[in-house]
């Protein structure tokens, strides 16, 4: 995905110059490895083992996203334990997403979508990037909390399903802001709301879901830091002190601001326990509708 590459290397700037200042200190003493990887179908569990079984010695951490939270109960053969063989480091940011229409639709607002699920169960069609993905869960427990049926159409990625919204081949698409935001104000897309309880400044015209008929309904994209399990306590306080001097850094903010994140910095007791919130609540809407990878 576009969005979680672009992000990643906004924040990995910030790394590489949390490392500049590292050079004469104890540890690291050695380059430390950085895992940000997203393969299409692997929904970035492929990089979150890769860290679940490296040495705890403090050379390798790994960048995840909101898919990290869905494969515990989406992907049943998940060669790892998320809370277990995986320890917690920063809560880099959160990001609304947004569903938008094309222009050629005739919904104003996220009312209009919801009338029109409702007139017609079924009939409301939406892309996401992918099946288990946060548009894709999130437009699921919409409809299980409302009592309507949206149609799902899947994609491998945000390009293909920027193109096809774009072609009017799908109505509705569900992404990241960042993913959206160059669309919508070219004028060749629509935003209809946001995830967020709040307005977010890149699409000034979208109103919350929260506010249009799903009271308190949140949703949001997020990045995090994780690193091995028995990471000495010492090692990833330092990381997290240490990243969390790199997001106050302007340019780093500034990259990151810019694609619609909001910078959190929380460090490994925030992230837990968001973690944790999150797998259990994508856990019950994944197998109250049966979702299944690669669907």
């Amino acid at each position: 995905m576009k969005a979680f590459r672009t992000a990643a290397y906004g924040f990995t700037l910030g790394l590489a110059l949390a490392l500049q200042a590292w050079a004469q200190a104890p540890w690291p003493a050695k380059p430390v490895k950085f895992i940000v990887e997203n393969r299409t179908g692997a929904s970035g569990s492929i990089g979150a083992q890769v860290v679940a079984s490296a040495a705890p010695d403090g050379y390798t951490f790994g960048v995840v996203f909101d898919t990290h939270a869905v494969n515990p109960s989406l992907i049943p053969s998940l060669p790892f334990d998320t809370l277990k063989d995986l320890a917690p480091v920063m809560l880099i940011g959160t990001s609304p997403m947004a569903l938008v229409a094309n222009v050629s639709q005739p919904y104003k607002d996220f009312r209009d979508v919801l009338a029109a699920a409702k007139k017609q169960p079924g009939s409301v069609a939406f892309g996401s990037i992918g099946t288990g993905s946060l548009g894709h869960l999130a437009m699921t427990q919409i409809g299980n909390l409302q009592g309507v049926e949206f149609t799902h159409v899947p994609y491998k990625g945000g390009g293909p399903l920027m193109t096809d919204v774009l072609g009017n081949q799908v109505p509705l698409a569900i992404g990241t802001v960042f993913l959206v935001s160059p669309h919508v104000k070219s004028g060749k897309l629509k935003a209809l709301a946001v995830t967020s309880l709040k307005p977010t400044p890149q699409l000034p015209g979208a109103a919350p879901i929260a506010s249009q008929g799903v009271p308190s309904f949140s949703a949001l994209a997020w990045w995090g830091v994780i690193a091995p399990a028995n990471t000495p306590p010492a090692i990833v306080k330092r990381m997290h002190e240490e990243l969390a001097k790199a997001l106050r850094n302007p340019e780093v903010a500034g990259k990151l601001t810019s694609q619609g994140m909001d910078i959190d910095g929380g460090g490994p007791e925030v992230l837990d326990k968001f973690l944790r919130s999150e797998i259990a609540r994508w856990a019950e809407v994944v197998k109250k509708n049966n979702i299944r990878a690669g669907d």
